[in-house]
């Protein structure tokens, strides 16, 4: 069943006072994902860790678009209590969007290891995207056979247990089922949309001229030099970190350099 966007997007709220810093997941992701790092935010800040579209706790949609996203998270902010907004992979897209499109929303903006530009990775997620859809869960007794299930399609363990956090158990005995939290018939429908960045449609956009901190992983490809231009064009006060040892799930992967590198970039 689809859902419109009518519904506001899940949210997860931890700390009381302090500044308020707003993740944004990636793809497959949800907002519980930035749990661990916003526990140790949550003493000097209040954090928010909101469930895409199509993701987690959060409506289901007919079409994957990125300006639209990124309007359904402004949805979440006011211009009195501008926020430090952190996006990784997808929700970096969407969170630069938000920056570009209601700047007066955004104090702040960290990127995790993506760029505003298309990306030609669109076979590696549908490969995943098949395997999911694919998993017969009617005949699913435990997620353990839903890991081997996947190990031919998705042989990283860390990723495959990245996707397993979608797999949801619902209900007891005999009545218990198991599904998919994000729409993954859309998202393979529309990946073309998802790995895309949607640069015709903002020809009225101006630059976000607040600081921005771009956090790469050395191992990734997705901060390349050559994508310097387009990061500079539309943020020009950004600075780049590029953490060693990480690949493209920089905060999974480097956690503890990932929580430095952004505590110092929010301050107090």
């Amino acid at each position: 069943m689809v859902l419109t966007v009518a519904e506001p997007l899940h949210t997860t709220e931890l700390g009381e006072s302090g500044s308020r810093v707003v993740f944004c997941h990636g793809l497959f992701g949800q907002g519980r994902n930035f749990t661990a790092i916003a526990k140790q935010l949550a003493g000097r800040h209040r954090v928010t860790l909101v469930d895409m579209p199509d993701h987690g706790r959060s409506p289901w949609s007919d079409r994957f678009d990125y300006l639209t996203a990124a309007d359904q998270v402004a949805d979440l902010l006011t211009a009195d209590d501008p926020v430090a907004l952190v996006g990784h992979s997808m929700g970096g897209k969407i969170a630069m969007l938000v920056a570009l499109g209601h700047a007066e929303l955004v104090q702040r903006l960290v990127v995790v290891d993506v760029a505003p530009v298309p990306y030609d990775h669109a076979t590696e997620f549908e490969r995943y995207i098949t395997a999911m859809r694919g998993l017969d869960l009617d005949g699913l007794e435990r997620r353990s056979q839903a890991d081997e299930a996947l190990r031919e399609a998705v042989p990283d363990p860390t990723v495959r247990g990245f996707l397993l956090q979608n797999l949801r158990h619902e209900g007891v005995g005999e009545a218990a089922t198991w599904r998919w939290q994000p729409n993954l018939e859309l998202l393979g429908r529309d990946l073309d949309a998802v790995t895309d960045w949607p640069e015709g449609a903002l020809a009225s956009y101006a630059p976000y001229d607040g600081p921005v901190l771009w956090v790469g992983g050395a191992d990734s490809g997705y901060v390349r030099e050559d994508y310097a231009a387009a990061m500079d064009r539309w943020f020009p006060r950004n600075r780049r970190v590029t953490v060693k040892g990480a690949g493209h799930w920089v905060h999974s992967e480097q956690p503890e350099v990932f929580a430095e590198v952004l505590t110092r970039f929010l301050g107090d």
